[in-house]
């Protein structure tokens, strides 16, 4: 008993003298129990929205008057704080709210993509190539469904999507955006006459499931390059002129016409009409190095998996194919193209 009433006494060092008074280590006298404020402890600090710190008055002025004068003075320079902000600044990965631009801000600025139903809809009924067409899912109705009908009927490709990626892509989208050819498209018979007018036999390159833009653009250069008189692909399946595409053929869109076509297959059907040789790509095809591919010709070339859909290379008058020396079995279809391409324009020269 007499050993807990010790430690009692010898907590924390402290000890008691008289009710209710007790001697602090280190403090001179017998000081209250209710801690002294002394004059030199540091003015609290706070964190305004922008980061910045600031101090309260450390003076305290008597009467209410003063006092309402100098919180009014305070809250005049430092506005109250809202929640979070003493964490994060008012803009950031990480804010509480963010407000959309104005219209149009974000987007790029050659009008490759539109952002709002009355922009689109304007674009399609000025006849702009619309390429592809993103909906947020649950817009199919009333006049957003009349803009998929409009757009469908230009043979755009209608995909529906989460409204969260409409949101970071663009937050005022209105639930659609729409990708707008790079350049506008071209008719097969163009191509044709253009050739007659210059008095070449037809050179044209067509694709068959190049998905991949960087690909299209690639072809379109050199085909721009090779003295091509157009490039065809398909509405479905395939890649458009989108900024990707255009980005990659570095400035051959201003001067290679493109035409984008529904059925691939009657297009061929037409040139062979008009007296082309229409060429596809296969693996089993004659050596593309011995081939003669001299006169009116279209180069057929596949994507670099699955190569010329069937249907369509039967419908070629011949196929060639490209020696593979080494371990692996292809050709990048871009680099493939460049190379067949040359062989026509060394066909030409001979």
């Amino acid at each position: 008993m007499g050993n807990d009433n010790e430690r009692r006494r010898s907590y924390s060092g402290n000890r008691t003298q008289g009710a209710g008074r007790r001697v602090y280590p280190g403090a001179a006298g017998n000081a209250p129990r209710v801690g002294k404020i002394e004059k030199n402890v540091p003015r609290a600090q706070q964190v305004d929205a922008d980061g910045e710190h600031y101090e309260h008055e450390a003076s305290v002025h008597t009467g209410n008057a003063s006092l309402h004068s100098s919180l009014s003075t305070l809250h005049s320079q430092h506005p109250p704080l809202h929640r979070g902000s003493a964490y994060r600044a008012p803009t950031g990965p990480r804010q509480y709210k963010r407000e959309a631009g104005e219209a149009g801000e974000g987007l790029p600025e050659d009008g490759s993509v539109l952002a709002g139903r009355n922009p689109i809809r304007e674009a399609l009924k000025a006849g702009r190539p619309v390429e592809k067409l993103l909906v947020a899912a649950g817009e199919l109705s009333g006049a957003a469904q009349e803009i998929v009908g409009m757009a469908r009927q230009a043979g755009a490709v209608v995909q529906q999507v989460d409204r969260a990626r409409l949101d970071q892509l663009y937050p005022a989208h209105q639930g659609m955006l729409a990708y707008v050819a790079a350049v506008p498209y071209v008719q097969v018979e163009d191509m044709l006459a253009a050739a007659a007018a210059k008095g070449e036999a037809p050179f044209l390159v067509l694709l068959d499931g190049i998905t991949d833009p960087h690909n299209l653009g690639a072809i379109v250069r050199s085909a721009e390059c090779a003295g091509a008189h157009g490039v065809v692909i398909p509405e479905r399946r395939a890649a458009g002129l989108t900024p990707a595409a255009a980005k990659a053929a570095a400035g051959a869109l201003n001067h290679m016409p493109v035409a984008r076509v529904k059925n691939l297959n009657r297009v061929i059907d037409e040139l062979k009409a008009n007296n082309v040789w229409v060429i596809g790509t296969a693996m089993d095809g004659e050596d593309a190095l011995e081939a003669d591919l001299s006169g009116p010709v279209a180069l057929v070339i596949g994507s670099e998996g699955e190569g010329v859909a069937r249907l369509t290379l039967e419908k070629c008058d011949r196929t060639v194919s490209l020696p593979m020396m080494g371990s692996i079995e292809s050709l990048n279809a871009s680099v493939a193209a460049g190379i067949l391409m040359y062989q026509v324009v060394r066909a030409r020269r001979g």
